[in-house]
């Protein structure tokens, strides 16, 4: 079930390292900022973005409240038109599923278009136990691949390398796999898209099966949808015998009609484009035209856990744009490698740890992954409140408390090395239910200030390793407000002999000119 890397530590360590290396940062920081900045003047053309926005988000909430009804629709048209709907209830079932109808073919090879589900499950790393080879055909994905990298972006897997880095991988790793890159390959963008154009090619030709995913499912005829900016998936949709998609549950939509509103939403927000260089589309499967076999798995994996958590679920609108880690200042600086996860980001802090049910100390460090600015949610294009998903998750990795899994409802334990935020918490809700216990630890604080030191010990080392010790006024703001909004004769100022008397100056007037009188409704 897990769609975490194995042996990823925790994301504060392997932020820690991320950050360390300049030239990650180097590239992600031009390479985000580029397409932050295509994407905001893509958005601003349209005058109804806002309401394209609110629609998509509508459309989501309203599949996912009947997403049986519909994918049991999509299911009789995948059949109806010549497909074959398997269900995979986790990653282990859906791997079995796609390597037995592999193997069923015959073959020992198969191409694929990008897909993060099928990243999600380890499907490549399945199939090669099987003694299978799977080619990635989207060009970010092959250099990752090329490089026995992993992806660290939704949009663009290999936002972390350089164009000399690419020249160097392809020179050194093409010819393992396939045809080798030419002699003298340079850096120019146009030498490494003509290396890869030559080297998959001879895949495309070659290859009988064909991998995919999905950006959207039409319930009403049985449609899948791919978009595309390169043409790679294009191929690998019609050129293959037989074609396997494996599709998240959550990518179904009811109609066309709502298709139309994602089709204005997704190149937006993702590539700056008025709309995909290429959307394939696909229903079931004909004996003359495309692939003669069609084979749609349909992926559960965490999502109806995730379903019925009234706060967590929208986190199943998402439609993989990735706007969320352009803007994140977080992603921004540590990379999407210490996510740990193949989806990063503030998107993947939110959906990792649901569908992992906050099993490792990785999926409980993920929703503190985030200062909680809320850039995420301003781009996001189906209006997911990722910020208050986040706060969600921290409380349930610091409390516990009952949670779906596998469709049971499980009381879960809180994370450990949280008992000392427990106790605080808890602590200051007991001191903000006293007034009195309040008042006296904000006097105590302000007369103590000079003993706070710059970092604190113990557990609160940990915050204050990167931030500096909040300063103590010298005065709480009750205080503050008494001394100077009260008539004399009722406070009296707090220190000089006593309490002495709060000088009549410049006391503002109460509304209507008249002062203010004791023990009137204005005062604190």
């Amino acid at each position: 079930m897990s769609v975490t890397y194995l042996g990823m530590p925790p994301f504060p360590q392997a932020a820690q390292d991320s950050t360390r290396d300049t030239r990650l940062r180097s590239n992600l920081r031009h390479a985000t900022h580029t397409i932050r900045d295509k994407r905001a003047g893509a958005v601003a053309e349209l005058p109804d973005w806002a309401a394209l926005r609110t629609a998509g988000a509508q459309i989501k909430d309203r599949t996912l409240r009947h997403l049986d009804t519909y994918l049991e629709q999509l299911e009789a048209a995948v059949t109806a038109a010549g497909g074959t709907v398997h269900w995979a209830v986790d990653a282990a079932e859906a791997n079995e599923i796609v390597t037995r109808l592999v193997q069923e073919t015959g073959e020992r090879e198969v191409v694929k278009v990008k897909s993060m589900a099928t990243q999600e499950i380890g499907l490549n790393e399945a199939l090669a136990d099987a003694g299978i080879a799977a080619y990635e055909t989207d060009l970010a994905e092959l250099i990752v691949q090329l490089g026995d990298d992993r992806p660290s972006h939704i949009l663009v897997p290999a936002i972390h390398r350089n164009r000399g880095e690419i020249r160097d991988i392809f020179a050194e790793k093409m010819g393992r796999w396939g045809r080798p890159a030419p002699d003298g390959l340079g850096d120019s963008p146009a030498q490494l898209a003509e290396a890869a154009r030559l080297h998959l090619r001879e895949k495309f030709l070659n290859a009988k099966v064909g991998i995919s995913g999905a950006n959207f499912m039409v319930a009403e005829s049985g449609t899948l949808v791919v978009v595309e900016s390169e043409g790679n998936g294009r191929m690998c949709l019609t050129l293959p015998e037989t074609l396997i998609s494996v599709v998240g549950i959550e990518k179904v939509v009811p109609t066309w009609q709502d298709l139309e509103v994602f089709l204005q939403l997704l190149p937006r927000s993702s590539t700056a484009e008025r709309m995909n260089p290429y959307t394939s589309t696909w229903t079931g499967s004909t004996e003359s035209d495309g692939p003669r076999g069609f084979h749609l798995v349909l992926l559960d994996n965490g999502r109806t856990d995730t379903l019925a958590d009234q706060v967590g679920r929208q986190t199943l609108r998402c439609i993989r744009c990735s706007a969320c880690l352009n803007v994140c200042p977080v992603y921004e600086r540590a990379g999407g490698h210490a996510y740990g996860s193949p989806y990063p980001g503030p998107i993947g802090a939110i959906l990792t740890p649901q569908l992992d049910s906050v099993e490792t100390g990785l999926d409980a460090s993920l929703p503190y992954a985030s200062s909680l600015c809320g850039a995420c949610y301003e781009v996001c294009p189906v209006a997911i409140d990722i910020p208050e998903v986040l706060v969600h998750l921290r409380e349930r990795v610091v409390q516990g408390g009952t949670v779906t899994v596998r469709g049971q409802r499980t009381t879960v334990r809180p994370a450990k090395g949280h008992a000392a935020e427990r106790a605080a918490m808890r602590a200051a809700s007991w001191t903000f239910d006293h007034p009195r216990a309040l008042r006296a630890g904000e006097r105590l604080a302000a007369r103590a200030r000079r003993l706070v030191p710059n970092r604190l010990p113990g557990p609160g080392s940990a915050w204050t390793d990167t931030r500096d010790t909040p300063r103590v006024p010298p005065e709480s703001f009750r205080d503050w407000w008494r001394r100077t909004r009260t008539p004399a004769e009722a406070t009296e100022a707090p220190g000089k002999g006593g309490e002495g008397k709060v000088r009549q100056e410049g006391r503002p007037e109460a509304p209507g000119g008249k002062d203010r009188q004791e023990g009137s409704d204005e005062q604190p």
